[in-house]
């Protein structure tokens, strides 16, 4: 049996006057003699009634619940072997004390109080506790594999394992770093069910106000991020709680505003330390577990469902209720009188409202269901194109392993543009690698048919469908066959239209895209030449045609020609969009493409346009922008050629 004599029982404390000496002589009456209360800057009589109580005392003005923790650590007594962490609140059920030292007792170096097994205790935490123990034992358990369910304060832990750990956090981190850090020490485990019941007096510091709780999860995730940066080697968990540690982070400042830039950097930064520590050879050799790759690619799109959308969802939200409502998108923009009744309280915040809609026929129809089925409800219409997203990391993964997929499923762009931003770019992506895979395995009626999908819900992946009747241009039948089959989802959803609305209306409207320009590239480059007095974008396809033209003829594969199209159309289209650049990710999966790869880190340099906007009140990329955005892509794809070519010669 353990003497109580070995056994030091430290408790932080502030402003808990009105149930310190409880505690104390609950404690005491267990026969624990070494109690010690750590004051850490109480205002009111916690000290005096500690001491009344039977209790020693430590005083720590430095605030911090891991600095009083620490604090009590220290000095203590040699035949101490066990150290006891309780809380001053009264909320702890002293009776479980005896099971914790019981298990000790049977070889546990580690004890834990598990509040969160008891649906009478979980009920009694706040929900902001029940939703941060969560996510905080989750993160863990992909980051280190142990099963926690709580980061409850009664533990028991072995003197020596915690003095070989080497605690060093001070603030509200203390809980989950001695968690994680006895992993990594091997030490034994056991959590134990315990009770949990309210404060029995004064404030929590914690879960007591919005503010508290904000601090203790960003501290929580902050120590967790620390802890894995310290830890990653040839284990891909590490890096996998980066991204969802950003990706939590990227949440509440995920709206593309000034005030948001900064901190969406920063955590969009935390997100591609992960990313890019995938691609580190020890880690690319290392095995991925399915449960860590699911748990990480699905875990980090959800976390961002409550972010703030952008724009772009609501003209989709708009044109799919006007269907509903028997007008057709093509021929009535938003601002037209005749759909004033249908606007909604979010109808301000549709882009281009003087404008009718771009997207094709196809797409048009997907939105008429969504929102027959979904209504307004972002958040389901979010989890619409995150399933898409999904089911494009499961086909790459089934095809080239789940090691290389990542690069797909883990994309910190590919992650924010589907799930933060709302944007549609899966529904295009997926068809595509529907027809990619059934090419290669000679169904070309497949992927005639998917592209011809894709195409209906964007009209610029119309060329792949031209590159496929033109790999089959020996068999002439074959060639027309696939044409016709490609065209059949984008022409039957016309007829659609035109038999339910009447004339179709402007399905493309070109002044929308006559002159406006935004991250461009080589627009951009061959304006610098010519100098024009105004900007046009009537030439652009002279430079395009020929470009796309060539990398089509000459590939004889369909990713070759896929990465190449789509890389010759983002670098020649004159208004860019971060979420453009997803159309690339796929195709790196299979070619490894490092400038691809380094465009899901740089295309965040977008959004700090909305900051020199808020600063200088001009809307432009700036020559810094355009630089931190397309000069990781050409020097990545650079790079990526040469050691192409050189693979080629050594090989």
């Amino acid at each position: 049996m353990i003497p109580p004599s070995s056994i030091q029982v430290i408790i932080p404390a502030l402003d808990e006057e009105t149930t310190i000496a409880a505690v104390v002589a609950t404690l005491r009456a267990l026969g624990l003699t070494r109690i010690r209360v750590v004051d850490n800057g109480s205002t009111d009589a916690t000290v005096a009634r500690a001491r009344a109580a039977g209790a020693e005392v430590r005083v720590e003005p430095r605030r911090g619940y891991g600095q009083a923790c620490w604090t009590g650590a220290q000095d203590l007594a040699p035949e101490v072997e066990w150290l006891l962490f309780c809380d001053a609140d009264g909320s702890d059920d002293p009776r479980d004390v005896a099971r914790l030292l019981a298990e000790a007792e049977a070889g546990a170096d580690f004890v834990l109080g598990d509040r969160r097994a008891r649906p009478e205790a979980r009920a009694v935490m706040t929900p902001v506790q029940n939703f941060g123990n969560a996510l905080a034992v989750g993160l863990i358990r992909l980051g280190w594999g142990q099963q926690y369910r709580d980061l409850g304060p009664l533990r028991l832990i072995r003197r020596a394992l915690y003095e070989r750990i080497g605690m060093r956090d001070r603030g509200f981190g203390w809980t989950i770093e001695m968690q994680v850090r006895a992993v990594e020490a091997g030490a034994r485990i056991v959590e134990l069910p315990v009770g949990y019941r309210r404060r029995q007096g004064g404030r929590s510091k914690i879960s007591g106000t919005l503010k508290g709780s904000a601090q203790a999860g960003a501290i929580i995730l902050a120590t967790l991020a620390r802890l894995a940066g310290r830890q990653i080697g040839p284990r891909l968990g590490g890096a996998g709680l980066l991204v969802l540690v950003g990706a939590a982070l990227l949440w509440p400042h995920g709206a593309a505003t000034a005030a948001n830039a900064p901190w969406l950097l920063a955590a969009a930064a935390v997100m591609g330390a992960g990313y890019v520590l995938t691609w580190r050879p020890a880690l690319a050799r290392a095995t991925i577990s399915i449960g860590l790759f699911w748990g990480v690619a699905v875990g980090a799109r959800l976390i961002l469902v409550p972010m703030e959308p952008g724009d772009d969802v609501w003209r989709y939200l708009w044109e799919g209720r006007i269907q509903l409502a028997g007008y057709s998108p093509f021929q009535f923009p938003p601002l037209a009188p005749e759909l004033a009744e249908l606007r909604a309280e979010w109808w301000s915040s549709i882009n281009h409202r003087d404008k009718t809609a771009i997207y094709p026929p196809l797409l048009q129809l997907g939105f008429r269901g969504l929102a027959a089925t979904l209504g307004d409800a972002v958040w389901a219409w979010k989890l619409v194109f995150i399933a898409a997203d999904l089911a494009v990391c499961a086909l790459l993964a089934r095809r080239f392993g789940h090691a290389a997929a990542l690069i797909f499923a883990w994309n910190p762009l590919v992650i924010y543009s589907t799930a933060g931003g709302a944007h549609f770019e899966s529904l295009l992506i997926l068809p595509l690698v529907v027809a990619w895979l059934a090419w290669e395995r000679g169904g070309w009626v497949r992927a005639a048919l998917a592209v011809g999908l894709s195409v209906g819900v964007k009209w610029v992946t119309a060329p792949l469908l031209g590159w496929l009747a033109w790999r089959q241009r020996h068999t002439p039948r074959r060639a027309l066959a696939t044409l016709a089959l490609g065209a059949a989802p984008l022409g039957l959803a016309l007829l659609w239209f035109r038999i339910e609305f009447g004339p179709l209306g402007a399905l493309w409207p070109g002044e929308f895209v006559a002159r406006a320009r935004g991250m461009d590239l080589l627009p951009w480059l061959v304006d610098l030449l010519r100098r024009p007095t105004e900007i046009s974008n009537a030439w652009i396809p002279f430079l395009f045609v020929p470009l796309a033209g060539a990398v089509l003829l000459m590939a004889r594969r369909f990713v070759t020609a896929g990465e190449g199209y789509f890389i010759a159309l983002v670098v020649c289209l004159p208004s860019v969009h971060p979420w453009y650049f997803t159309w690339l990710v796929p195709w790196a999966v299979a070619t490894g493409n490092l400038g691809t790869r380094l465009l899901g880190l740089s295309a965040f340099a977008y959004f700090w346009i909305w900051h020199i906007h808020e600063m200088t009140g001009r809307w432009e990329t700036t020559l810094t922008v355009r630089l931190l955005i397309w000069g990781p892509f050409i020097v990545g794809w650079v790079w990526w050629l040469l050691l192409a070519r050189r693979r080629v010669k050594l090989g």
